[in-house]
């Protein structure tokens, strides 16, 4: 479990960005996979999600996730669900204790958020569709509503796809830069290609910055390039396989 010193510093909260390690899923799913989507059998994916929590000191019961599309709708978590969701959303918001807000990624960027002083939490499962669809900031804007401040807010960006390994097409250049200008600078060239490499995780980051977030950080891991410790979408295809394990990134209120 790696933690963000940012959210490290909050004795109200606990927090956690989980690697594939230290769970009992086999094959391509070894071994800590938390996602139900993902074709590994539910009773491994319980099993490695009551793992997670353990680890991070809460109740397997305490967990809620929901059931991520890529898009911007926020959830305002009044229980758990620590099943297999059925809410469709790529954020979720808490101003409850001892409820653990989870999102799943494996190169999308996991974002964990909290206003300590006013008792809310956040979290966000930002992949380049849900971040340029606005997940970021209707998170924080969700957890205003609930008494946040965005001068208090913390916000930290776990493991994801780093830009030496995100090649992409000229059209996700154009599709950023039509809404942004001047998020060019976010895209390189290739040294192999005539494609380019974005950074996906400047971007969030910069999101954060326009919802008025300036207590924020990254992560510097890259999902794609490190085997051994994270699952990676792009890398399993690249690969020529279609399944792949989802890593859990975890927050909760503990006061």
């Amino acid at each position: 479990m790696l933690t963000a010193s940012n959210l490290g510093l909050l004795g109200e909260v606990r927090h956690g960005f989980f690697t594939r390690e230290g769970g009992v899923s086999e094959g391509e799913f070894a071994s800590l996979n938390c996602g139900y989507s993902s074709g590994d059998e539910i009773a491994r994916v319980e099993a490695n999600r009551a793992r997670a929590l353990q680890r991070l000191g809460m109740a397997f019961a305490s967990l809620c996730t929901v059931r991520q599309v890529h898009g911007a709708a926020v959830v305002h978590t009044r229980a758990p669900q620590p099943k297999r969701p059925s809410v469709e959303a790529d954020g979720l918001v808490t101003d409850r204790s001892y409820i653990t807000l989870g999102v799943l990624s494996a190169d999308c960027a996991p974002v964990l958020l909290a206003d300590a002083e006013a008792g809310v939490i956040g979290a966000a499962h930002a992949g380049w569709r849900g971040a340029l669809a606005g997940v970021i900031e209707a998170t924080v804007d969700a957890m205003v509503g609930l008494g946040a401040a965005r001068d208090r807010v913390i916000a930290a960006v776990g493991p994801c796809i780093a830009q030496p390994s995100y090649e992409v097409g000229p059209e996700l250049l154009a599709r950023f830069t039509a809404e942004d200008p001047t998020c060019a600078d976010l895209f390189a060239s290739s040294a192999d290609s005539d494609r380019l490499v974005f950074d996906l995780k400047g971007y969030v980051l910069r999101r954060l910055a326009r919802a008025g977030i300036e207590q924020r950080t990254a992560l510097p891991d890259d999902t794609h390039a490190d085997a051994a410790r994270f699952f990676s979408a792009r890398r399993a295809r690249q690969a020529g396989g279609e399944r792949f394990g989802l890593m859990l990134s975890a927050i909760a209120l503990i006061d």
